[in-house]
């Protein structure tokens, strides 16, 4: 094999794939890139058997041929290369020469046939949104799946595809996030659970740009999401979701309105009291038109009181303060909702349409 391309080419192409490359593998093979090189196109591929990446770069084909060579090592030599033109070939015994400028690195490769091809996908079952649609969703919603293995489908998100309607839930048993999207036309409808990992890769890679599609491809076991000149394969994870419609009532003793940023900057100057250890709750107390936030810990103790909008009963609540921060932080609204029931029962943070719905468990304090 020979190729010429660009460094910058070849940087963002390795850069890519490089999410999908193993570290935790018995299987040598795992641990590299494959380059191949055949009509007219090269191709960088990384797999891990969970999720596979693929990408396209531009470049001269002198000689056609492919060789897998450890991803890591590969990543650094690229990186730290002049900002030229890269000639890499290959000889009869897997190893590459990688020259640019007056730089040339000699390393061992692997034979390319050696390694696992990404899944062929069946392409019947699909959705196409926005780059920025799908990173923005993803970023509205992550952060409340689960890191507990125990729990694989908690790791993941549910995809539900209905009509004209892709709903996205994530939740880890204290906290429930939801975005509702608008899709341009309908689609047959479908359920998956996406792996944590993979949403987390895809919101790496993808620009975020309006202007540019991403199609979404589903079977029984796999999603593939294809843009620009990159495929991301992943297995989807197994098992029935819950049912979070259960869960999501409408009924409310307490309604606020407030302005979000003051009240996610008076949640963050609590926080400085607490540590991550402490597990403290900060307290909030709801009257006619305040709201007033309190915080006691072995640091010292903060009060402080917002203006709000209220309709219903007085409320006396505790919160985790990280929840509330973490759905602030991602709600774009200069001012949003909050339903309450009672100490006891979850609050929920939405808008009007019901774009994005959260769910929060409060927590036990002694006042």
């Amino acid at each position: 094999m020979k190729i010429v391309c660009n460094k910058s080419d070849l940087v963002s192409g390795v850069s890519i794939v490089s999410k999908a490359v193993s570290n935790k593998t018995t299987l040598p093979i795992l641990e590299c890139i494959l380059m191949e090189a055949s009509a007219g196109t090269i191709t960088l591929t990384a797999n891990d058997m969970e999720l596979g990446i693929e990408t396209n770069i531009e470049g001269n084909i002198l000689e056609q041929g492919k060789i897998a060579l450890d991803a890591k090592l590969f990543f650094e030599i690229v990186r730290k290369l002049p900002d030229n033109d890269v000639t890499i070939e290959t000889d009869s015994d897997y190893k590459a020469t990688i020259t640019c400028e007056k730089a040339c690195f000699h390393i061992v490769g692997q034979e390319g046939s050696e390694f696992p091809y990404l899944p062929e996908i069946e392409k019947e079952k699909s959705i196409t949104l926005s780059q920025f649609t799908l990173k923005e969703v993803i970023r509205q919603t992550i952060f409340s799946i689960s890191d507990n293995e125990n729990n694989k489908l908690m790791t993941g998100e549910l995809f539900e595809v209905e009509d004209k309607k892709l709903n996205v839930v994530s939740l880890d048993g204290h906290r429930i996030s939801i975005r509702n999207i608008e899709l341009k036309e309908s689609y047959d409808s479908f359920k998956v659970v996406v792996p944590g990992k993979t949403l987390q890769e895809i919101t790496k890679i993808i620009s975020g740009d309006a202007e540019k599609d991403v199609i979404i491809y589903v079977t029984n076991k796999h999603i593939l999401f294809e843009f620009d000149q990159t495929r991301v394969v992943s297995r989807l994870l197994e098992g029935e979701y819950y049912k979070i419609s259960q869960m999501l009532s409408s009924d409310y003793e307490t309604k606020i309105t407030i302005n979000k940023k003051e009240f996610l900057d008076c949640i963050d100057r609590a926080s400085l009291l607490i540590r991550e250890s402490d597990k403290k709750p900060i307290v909030i107390n709801i009257t006619d038109n305040f709201l007033e936030l309190s915080i006691s810990s072995f640091f010292g103790s903060m009060e402080e009181n917002i203006l709000i909008q209220k309709e219903g009963r007085d409320i006396l609540i505790g919160f985790n303060p990280k929840f509330l921060m973490d759905v602030l932080r991602v709600i774009d609204d200069e001012e949003i909702n909050i339903y309450l029931v009672n100490p006891k029962a979850p609050c929920f943070i939405k808008d009007d349409s019901e774009s994005y719905i959260y769910l929060i468990l409060p927590v036990n304090f002694n006042h």
